[in-house]
């Protein structure tokens, strides 16, 4: 997180330059990460905290580097206390584990 401007607020295309991605990319993982919503400033402009920046760069860490699907990184971001029973789980990762195979055959 070294590369972050030492600044609390961000706007989306100081935030695409550092998080590496384009502004519409960013739009999209606000619409598919609750972790991620910055505020608007009275200009309707996306404003970002660091705390999301932070956040942005790891979402692009697990997609991009871990190979994380959106839905499978979306699952590792939920706190421990949202994560449903062992069993539901085993049942998620086979399910999972079936559609990997499915798309390398």
């Amino acid at each position: 997180m070294d590369n972050i401007p030492n600044k609390r607020f961000f706007k989306i295309g100081e935030v695409s330059r550092i998080v590496g991605v384009p502004t519409h990319v960013l739009r999209y993982w606000e619409r598919e990460f609750s972790l991620v919503r910055p505020r608007r400033a009275p200009s309707k402009q996306r404003i970002y905290k660091r705390k999301d920046v932070e956040m942005l760069l790891h979402i692009k860490k697990l997609l991009h580097q871990e190979k994380y699907t959106i839905a499978g990184a979306r699952k590792k971001l939920q706190p421990a206390s949202a994560t449903s029973s062992p069993h539901q789980t085993l049942k998620e990762i086979k399910q999972e584990l079936i559609d990997l195979r499915r798309m390398l055959d």
